[in-house]
C-alpha cells in the first residue's frame, strides 16, 4: 500500500512484488502483456456534477482500461470485478489465471474482469497531473467508477447481456482496492450485488505507528532486540543533539552526506519499510507461496544476527559506546553492513544526498512537484487528501524506527507536491471524514465479506484491528481472520486448492462458499 520509488507497497494498499531472482521479469511481463485484449469505457470524469467538491465540474469523459476472461463463463453466472487499485491492469493478471477471480470463476461459471482505476496505468483523465487535475482522484468518483461500469460494460464475444444489476457483480479487492471494494457496496448497492474486501483499509488515522506492530510481535527477536535497541540509542544521540556522534553514526552506515537527520533514519529503515518508501521487500512482502514472496526481509535480519560475521563489522559495535555509557551498540556493524552493500548501491548516482533516482534525499520541493501522470504521484495525492496512515515511530515504547519520523516528514512532501490550484487545493493534514463516513470500524453492508490477515502491517485499520469491536460472522455479513496471514493473501492462488497451505486452502474455500450462499438467495 505504500511507495514513493521501488515498489508499490497498499498497498500496498496493494503490492508489485520484487522480481525473483530465478526468473526473467521481462519474459514474464511479455507474456502478461499478450495475456489479455485491453478494452475501455467512456467513464464520466466527474459522477457528481451538482456536488460543490468538484466546481467548476467538466462533462467530459476518459478512456478507462479493463480487461475479462470468459475461460470459464456460462449464461447465468455472475460477474466478478477485480478492482485494480494502485497500480496497472498488468499487474494484476494473475488474478484472472491463478488467483482469486480464477478460483471464484471456476467455482461459480463466472466472468472476471479487473477494470483499472482511475489515474493509474494508462487511464488518467489528463495528460499531466496538477493539483486542480486530481481533483477528480477522489474514494467517491473511484467507486462510482465502479457502478457506472457495471452497468455499461461490454464483453465482445460473450452472448449477452451481463449488466448490473440484471447480472450479480461481486466485486473483489485487496488493501486500498479492498477498502474501495466495501465502499463501493456500501454506496452502490443498489447494483453491486456483493463484494470481498481483503485487508481493506477501512479505517482512516493520521498517524499510523501500528504499522510496524505485527513486526515486533512476530519478527525474529533476536532481530527485532538488536534493532530496536541500535535505534533507541540513535534516538538518544538526537535528543542529546550530540551532532559530532550523529556525524559518525551516518558514516557507519555509508550516508555521510545525507543532510537531514529524517531521510538518514529512513533510509536505514528501507529494510523493515521507511514512511511511503521502501525499496526493497519488507514485511509486507512476504507472502505464503515462494514464487509471489521476497525474502529481503528475512535475509535482513539474517545478515543482523548473523554469529559468524568476521571481526571487522562486529567491531563496528563499540565504536559509538563512549556516547552511550560504555554500552555496545549490539548487531550495530552487521545492519550497516547490510545497509552499505544492499541499500546504498541503489543510488546509482553516487550522489546519496539527492533526489536522484535510488538516492535517499527527500529534500526536493521541485522533485515532488513534478506534474507528470504517474502511479506514485496519483498514490501520494490520495494519502494526502483522504487516507492519511502516516507511517511513523511510536510515542513510547521499542521503535523499529527512529521517533525523528513523524507526520510533518511525510506531510511536508505533500504541501510541496500540491500547491494551490485555482479550483482545487489540498488540506493542511488528509481530511479522514471523506473515508470514515462510510462506517470505520462500524462498516456493515450487507453480502459484504471481510478478510484479513493477522500478521498484516495494515491490520489495525482493517476490519479486524486489534481497536475494532468483536467480530460476529454470519452468511450476510460474513468475516474471517487468517491465521496465520498477511497482506491480502487470500488474493494469490496456485490453480489448485487442495495443495495450498492449510489456512490458505480453508480461506479461500471459505469464499467460494460465501459467494455460494449469496447467488442461491437470488434464485
Amino acid at each position: 500500500m505504500r511507495f514513493l520509488s521501488g515498489l508499490l507497497a497498499l498497498s500496498g494498499l496493494a503490492v508489485a512484488l520484487p522480481p525473483r531472482k530465478d526468473v526473467d521479469m521481462s519474459i514474464v511481463r511479455r507474456q502478461e502483456a499478450a495475456a489479455y485484449e485491453y478494452h475501455t469505457i467512456d467513464q464520466p470524469i466527474d459522477h457528481y456534477p451538482h456536488s460543490d467538491r468538484y466546481k467548476p465540474h467538466t462533462k467530459d469523459t476518459f478512456k478507462q482500461r479493463y480487461v475479462f476472461d470468459a475461460t470459464y463463463y456460462k449464461p447465468g453466472g455472475p460477474v466478478y470485478l477485480y478492482i485494480g487499485g494502485e497500480t496497472d491492469l498488468a499487474s494484476r493478471f494473475s488474478n484472472l489465471e491463478t488467483g482469486i477471480i480464477q478460483i471464484l470463476m471456476e467455482a461459480t461459471n463466472g466472468l472476471g474482469v479487473i477494470l483499472e482505476n482511475r489515474y493509474y496505468g494508462e487511464s488518467y483523465p489528463y495528460n499531466t497531473s496538477t493539483t486542480d487535475e486530481l481533483a477528480y482522484l477522489t474514494t467517491e468518483q473511484t467507486i462510482a467508477d465502479n457502478a457506472y461500469f457495471a452497468q455499461h460494460a461490454v464483453f465482445p464475444g460473450v452472448n449477452g447481456s451481463l449488466l448490473a444489476p440484471d447480472t450479480p457483480w461481486i466485486l473483489y479487492g485487496g488493501s486500498l482496492a479492498g477498502a474501495q471494494t466495501a465502499f463501493s457496496i456500501k454506496a452502490h448497492g443498489d447494483v453491486l450485488y456483493g463484494g470481498i474486501a481483503s485487508s481493506g483499509v477501512i479505517h482512516a488515522v493520521l498517524a499510523y505507528p501500528q504499522w510496524y506492530d505485527p513486526i515486533q510481535k512476530f519478527g525474529p527477536s533476536d532481530c527485532i532486540a538488536s534493532i530496536n535497541g541500535i535505534i533507541d540509542k540513535m534516538d538518544q544521540l538526537v535528543q542529546a543533539k550530540n551532532t559530532k556522534a550523529i556525524q559518525e553514526l551516518k558514516e557507519i552506515f555509508g550516508l555521510g552526506d545525507l543532510t537531514d537527520i529524517r531521510d538518514f533514519a529512513m533510509t536505514i529503515a528501507f529494510p523493515i519499510g521507511g514512511p511511503m518508501n521502501y525499496p526493497t521487500g519488507t514485511w509486507q512482502e512476504l507472502i505464503w507461496y515462494p514464487a509471489y514472496s521476497s525474502d529481503d526481509f528475512w535475509n535482513f535480519c539474517s545478515n543482523v544476527t548473523n554469529i559468524d560475521a568476521p571481526e571487522s563489522i562486529t567491531s563496528v559495535d563499540y565504536k559509538l559506546a563512549p556516547y552511550t555509557g560504555g554500552e555496545p551498540w549490539t548487531d550495530l556493524g552487521k545492519y550497516a553492513d547490510y545497509v552499505k552493500k544492499v541499500i546504498v548501491p541503489l543510488c546509482l548516482s553516487g550522489r546519496i544526498d539527492s533526489t536522484d533516482p535510488g538516492c535517499f534525499s527527500t529534500q526536493n520541493e521541485t522533485f515532488y512537484a513534478d506534474v507528470t501522470n504517474s502511479a506514485a504521484r496519483s498514490y501520494l495525492y490520495s494519502t494526502c487528501t483522504e487516507q492519511g496512515a502516516y507511517q511513523v515511530a511510536p510515542a513510547h515504547g521499542p521503535s523499529l524506527i527512529s521517533r525523528v519520523l513523524q507526520v510533518d516528514y511525510t506531510q511536508e512532501w505533500c504541501t510541496w507536491a500540491f500547491p494551490h490550484g485555482k479550483f482545487n487545493s489540498i488540506p493542511p493534514t488528509p481530511n479522514l471524514d471523506y473515508y470514515n463516513h462510510y462506517g470505520g470500524f462500524n462498516f456493515k453492508a450487507d453480502r459484504l465479506a471481510f478478510i484479513d490477515g493477522n500478521s498484516d502491517v495494515w491490520l489495525d485499520v482493517c476490519y479486524h484491528s486489534n481497536d475494532a469491536p468483536p467480530r460476529i460472522s454470519s452468511d450476510l455479513h460474513p468475516e474471517y481472520l487468517i491465521m496465520p496471514g498477511g497482506h491480502h493473501w487470500d488474493s494469490y492462488g496456485i490453480k489448485n486448492i487442495t495443495a495450498e497451505p492449510q489456512f490458505i486452502r480453508e480461506a479461500h474455500l471459505w469464499e467460494i462458499r460465501t459467494v455460494k450462499k449469496w447467488l442461491a438467495s437470488r434464485k
